[in-house]
């Protein structure tokens, strides 16, 4: 059959109608995208390891707007949900012809609107787009709908509907109001609590239930009547829902270890962060703990790190005792404090690998002098000869400076930073000295308990693990294996703080190495131990850094720390067996001659940097604030770093890494890993130190 000239034109017209349709269609897309950003400002939520929240964090625009899908709400909701707002939402293309078609007609036949014709599709444009309701607002709702349709799936959309539906006051999204009226995800919804929830977004303000229960009651059972009437529910479900009651008042959201949870948020983009805090662990160590502190008169607030060993996960963290109290925002845990002798351990590991000493060594607490350091025990008296366990123990302080005038204060400050620990010196660019030993030194509490689950761990070091993201790094060697467990086992016998009998409830159950440490003025009071399983750390302080006299980690830390123990699950890892290197003797003249008697370095007794004939040492090479070339490969392929000046041996550090000694006098040689910035330092035998930042660029 022959087509006419006329109609075919018009074929044509309407093919053509159609495509400059669809381009305009297309175009007003691309130009105007869907406004999602209402649905991505939603409120960051910090989790713990089962997926709870810990503490979560208004929107931009101070809403409690928490993300869900349709999959994380009960069923019975979304069922409700459709019988009351949007029967064929699954079937229609985004605007339902027949509501549309419905509430034209009613509106014709009774002067005013009967019904509405809103889709849950439409809802949610407005809600991505909030207009006051108008006609032309209506048509440009439908419009959004449609593009919504072209965009997404139905689950989507859903989700983003059950995401900013309002729900009164600051609640949007189905599980913010399930979480503030019921204390439960919307997963787990009775049938009445989900017809409420479907009743509050048409009128939330009107029908809160925390301010006007009575509306809510009967705008809930509305809810259930027409559920019922259109078969949503059965006549049993309805009578059991309607004997529900509505919730009184709003509750709070959850607010667990917060100090954690801000500075997560705060250095994260992601919106959900999940923590590997164990949330029962986290809540009897959050109650005990504020229970412990309104003990204190004096404004002492305590922070606590529990670490699984194995795993490196941060169990249970508490930055303070009271987070709303005076200055209780601060985060202690983060702190730079004073350790006191919470140190120890590693100077005498260090030195147990050197084999200088063993815990059998003799060596002498007398009133010793180093150049014009003059340190005393705590108690200002000296025990005399006493063995190197027996001095890690008591934490007699004379023993430990004359260990590190042996092996070198940079050497200790190298190895814990190696090992992942911050240190504060009191003056920027000051080289470590002999004060090191007893706390002359700021570090974090969360750093120091991560040295000790090294030395559980034998002697090796990783980085803690806060958040499931975290990596799991290879580790670094502090010490060896046999130094670790020399310390462990001097630890294990250290004395049981006032009022604990000996080792009681301990060692039968959960045997424990700790130390414990107190700055200089009664300013922080520390304990640290671990068993095979975990590490716990304490500090107790006050925020201001302020003295407590009477307060040191023996009578004011340990006991916390070790009721903390009392708090972790019952463990099957225990502590290794000795290395087969150790040397295991029961008479120290059995020890090698050189190990029977620690010999201090001799030093002049009246030294001090004005009187010495020695000028402090110079970085000669290379110069602070220059631009150094990359050595060349092979022979050539390391920087000469030359001084002049200082007491002899001089020790280097390059980035806080200590370099091996020096192969001349004067100079020792570094190979950069590559381009970049370093950190220069020299020390002398005197503690004196220099200083040179360099820039280190190709070659030309």
């Amino acid at each position: 059959m022959t087509v006419g000239p006329n109609k075919a034109r018009w074929r044509l017209g309407v093919f053509g109608a159609a495509l400059w349709g669809l381009g305009l269609v297309t175009a007003l897309d691309r130009a105007y995208p869907p406004a999602l950003e209402r649905y991505e400002d939603v409120s960051t939520l910090v989790l713990d390891e089962d997926g709870g929240i810990l503490r979560g964090f208004l929107s931009t625009d101070d809403k409690w707007r928490l993300p869900v899908s349709a999959e994380d709400v009960d069923p019975a909701y979304l069922d409700l949900l459709m019988a009351i707002e949007d029967q064929r939402f699954f079937t229609h293309p985004g605007v339902d012809p027949l509501a549309v078609a419905r509430a034209g007609w009613q509106w014709l036949k009774a002067g005013r609107i009967v019904s509405g014709a809103s889709t849950l599709t439409m809802q949610t444009a407005r809600l991505l787009e909030p207009r006051p309701r108008t006609l032309k607002n209506k048509v440009i709702e439908m419009a959004r709908a449609l593009q919504l349709e072209r965009h997404f799936d139905k689950r989507q959309i859903l989700s983003i509907y059950l995401t900013l539906a309002p729900f009164g006051g600051n609640l949007e999204g189905v599980r913010a109001a399930s979480l503030s009226y019921f204390d439960k995800e919307p997963q787990y919804l009775t049938r009445g609590q989900a017809a409420l929830l479907v009743a509050l977004p048409q009128s939330p303000e009107s029908r809160r239930p925390d301010r006007h229960p009575t509306r809510a009651l009967s705008a809930r059972d509305a809810v259930l009547d027409r559920a019922l009437t259109e078969g949503a529910v059965t006549d049993s479900q309805a009578k059991e829902a309607w004997e529900e009651a509505v919730p009184a008042q709003r509750l709070a959201f959850p607010f667990r270890a917060p100090h954690l949870a801000r500075r997560l948020k705060n250095s994260n983009e992601e919106k959900v962060i999940q923590t590997s805090i164990d949330p029962s662990l986290q809540e009897a160590l959050e109650n005990f703990i504020g229970h412990e502190a309104r003990w204190a008169d004096d404004g002492a607030s305590i922070a606590v790190v529990v670490v699984e060993n194995e795993t490196w996960n941060v169990k249970a963290y508490l930055g303070g005792a009271d987070f709303w109290a005076p200055q209780g925002q601060l985060d202690l845990a983060r702190a730079f404090r004073s350790p006191g002798s919470a140190l120890k351990p590693f100077l005498y590991g260090l030195a147990f690998d050197d084999l200088t000493l063993h815990p059998q060594t003799l060596i002498e607490d007398r009133p010793m002098v180093f150049g014009d350091y003059a340190p005393q025990n705590f108690d200002k008296s000296y025990q005399g000869t006493v063995t190197i366990a027996e001095a890690l123990r008591q934490s007699l302080n004379v023993p430990a400076v004359q260990v590190l005038d042996r092996i070198g204060p940079v050497r200790l400050a190298s190895s814990l930073a190696q090992a992942g620990a911050q240190l504060s010196f009191a003056q920027i660019g000051a080289a470590p000295s002999l004060p090191l030993a007893l706390g002359g030194v700021g570090i974090r509490l969360l750093d120091l308990t991560a040295l000790y689950v090294g030395l559980a761990n034998g002697g090796e070091m990783r980085r803690l693990r806060l958040t499931t993201q975290d990596e799991f790094i290879s580790p670094r060697r502090i010490f060896s294996r046999a130094a670790a467990w020399y310390v462990t086992d001097i630890l294990k016998g250290s004395a049981m703080p006032d009022g604990w009998a000996p080792r009681a409830g301990i060692d039968g159950k959960r045997p424990i190495a700790f130390k414990t440490g107190t700055s200089y003025g009664f300013r922080d009071a520390w304990s640290v131990g671990y068993s095979g399983a975990y590490t716990v750390g304490v500090w107790v302080g006050r925020a201001d850094g302020s003295a407590r006299p009477g307060h040191f980690g023996r009578n004011t830390a340990a006991p916390l720390l070790l009721n903390v123990f009392g708090l972790l699950p019952v463990e099957r890892r225990v502590f290794p067996a000795p290395p087969d290197n150790i040397i295991s003797v029961n008479d120290r003249r059995n020890l090698p001659l050189a190990m029977r008697v620690f010999k201090p370095r001799t030093r002049k007794a009246s030294y001090n940097a004005r009187q010495t004939d020695t000028p402090a040492p110079v970085i000669k090479f290379p110069g602070n604030g220059v631009s150094v070339a990359l050595p060349g490969e092979g022979e050539d392929s390391a920087l000469a770093l030359k001084a002049v000046g200082g007491a002899l041996p001089l020790r280097w550090m390059v980035n806080n890494e200590l370099l091996p000694p020096a192969s001349f006098l004067d100079t020792t040689f570094w190979r950069p890993a590559g381009l970049g910035y370093a950190d220069i330092m020299v020390v002398d035998a005197y503690g004196r130190s220099a200083r040179s930042h360099v820039r280190l660029i190709a070659p030309r």
